[in-house]
């Protein structure tokens, strides 16, 4: 084990206290045109840096140490009680009062934000606990939320001097990173406003203009990247020359987005502890992001994690829904070797037959099964590169590997509705017809596009080989 997976994560930057007071609606005022909120529960939870750090925390084993002003009122007890266990506190001594964040919720929709204390801490001088934890800390993530921490020289002064990679989560109202700072986060909001203060005032929100911003940030900080935080279309990647790194996200369905940038930045700056380098760090920074968001976000902050979705080769639970909706399973096979227009197009079709509310599951033959069926000589593409391809098209639901001569036994579990074979057959002709039978299910063939096959790429391929040696 390396030293650095010994040393912890700190977080550094303005600890608020956030309450949603979540409620029901049915009506009116009668005086004015706002819901009427009832039933109200309160549920507290660590706000700003204070987020951002048990975010980290429940993602890790790392062990996470919070350097915030702290002060002494209520609402700081009460954020030191929600901290106590989860991460350790070190507290900058600090007047002004703790920032209190409530939120009036009904349902997932936030109907009002009522902010309370001090906008901005006035600072004491930074503890020497704190400086030695920045400084030794296997990376720092600066969680910036404009209230001065990241202003005071003392604190810029620790950040300078730490020795692992530090990430910096700006904010509309805070100091600009420290010139060492590895990757900066801003979403895209930030990016436009800080470009354009600094002289890029490109327009639009394309990826050239995100692009441009993203440049024009590291000219003005001089820092080593910029990620810029793109919602749900992922993040775009800059080192300030060169063409800048895009990682899509994955597609969430619902979910609070409270809390995305604080996960977003803190598994950037986990993966860079771990030794990644900044474009795998982002790119987990992003798969971070995208399952917070997943899991209910800031509201289920502190709820177990949830069990991971089944793996995408584990067809049994995806049937499970699509029957128990009264949805369709079709299913389809082949050895797929080298995806050409004709598979495209009987995959589509046979997807069609599903409909709206049904699944398409793709039966594939394994290696052993093609070298038995079509010699030594193949599979040109190996069968988990196979089912990748096939998983990236959008008519393909699932991906089902059989191992077989025939998919009779694959049938026989998975038991579809329909089962699709692409070609000139009579449906006497097909093995499967009577198998399919006995559950109910019906066999059905569908015309493959003419001219078009895996072996006539593969002898085209070949050929194109041998005239280039020969010419050689």
């Amino acid at each position: 084990m390396s030293r650095a997976a010994n040393r912890p994560l700190v977080v550094v930057g303005d600890a608020l206290l956030d309450v949603d007071l979540v409620g029901t609606a049915s009506r009116l005022t009668p005086d004015a045109p706002v819901p009427v909120v009832e039933d109200v529960e309160t549920r507290e939870r660590p706000g700003g840096a204070a987020l951002a750090a048990v975010i980290a925390a429940a993602s890790t084993g790392r062990e996470v140490v919070l350097v915030a002003p702290m002060a002494s009122d209520e609402g700081a007890e009460r954020l030191r009680a929600l901290l106590d266990g989860r991460v350790r506190l070190i507290g900058i001594p600090a007047e002004g009062g703790t920032a209190v964040k409530r939120r009036v919720r009904v349902g997932d929709h936030s109907v009002v934000r009522i902010d309370s204390g001090s906008p901005v801490a006035t600072l004491w001088p930074l503890p020497a606990e704190a400086a030695t934890a920045i400084r030794n800390a296997a990376a720092v993530l600066v969680a910036d939320y404009g209230r001065g921490t990241t202003a005071a020289d003392d604190v810029r002064a620790a950040l300078a001097a730490a020795r692992g990679p530090v990430v910096w989560d700006p904010h509309p109202r805070g100091a600009d990173p420290v010139p060492s700072t590895r990757l900066v986060t801003p979403n895209g909001a930030e990016a436009a406003r800080v470009a354009a203060a600094a002289g890029t005032d490109v327009t639009g929100d394309g990826l050239a203009a995100v692009g441009a911003r993203a440049e024009a940030l590291i000219r003005t900080w001089g820092v080593g990247a910029v990620a810029v935080t793109l919602g749900a279309r992922g993040a775009l990647l800059s080192y300030g020359e060169g063409a800048p790194l895009v990682i899509p996200a994955v597609p969430v369905a619902g979910g609070d987005p409270c809390g995305a940038g604080d996960s977003f930045a803190g598994g950037a700056a986990l993966a860079l502890a771990d030794g990644a380098v900044t474009g795998e760090a982002v790119s987990a920074a992003v798969a971070a992001a995208s399952a917070f968001v997943a899991r209910g976000g800031a509201s289920a902050w502190d709820a177990e994690p949830a069990a991971p979705p089944p793996p995408a080769a584990d067809v049994d639970a995806l049937l499970a829904r699509v029957r128990s909706a009264g949805g369709t399973v079709v299913a389809t096979g082949g050895c797929f070797d080298l995806l050409h227009a004709g598979h495209a197009r009987t995959l589509a079709a046979a997807r069609r037959l599903a409909g709206e509310d049904g699944v398409l599951v793709v039966c594939l033959n394994s290696d052993a099964s093609v070298r038995r069926l079509k010699g030594p000589d193949r599979p040109v593409v190996a069968e988990a590169d196979r089912a990748e391809m096939l998983r990236a098209l959008a008519a393909v639901d699932a991906v089902e590997v059989f191992d077989e001569d025939d998919p009779r036994t694959v049938l026989e579990r998975l038991r579809p509705d329909v089962w699709v074979k692409g070609g000139d057959y009579a449906l006497t002709d097909l093995p499967e017809a009577a198998d399919m039978a006995r559950w109910g299910g019906q066999c059905v063939v569908l015309p493959y596009l003419d001219g078009r096959s895996t072996t006539t790429l593969i002898d085209a391929a070949r050929g194109r080989v041998a005239t280039t040696k020969e010419i050689s």
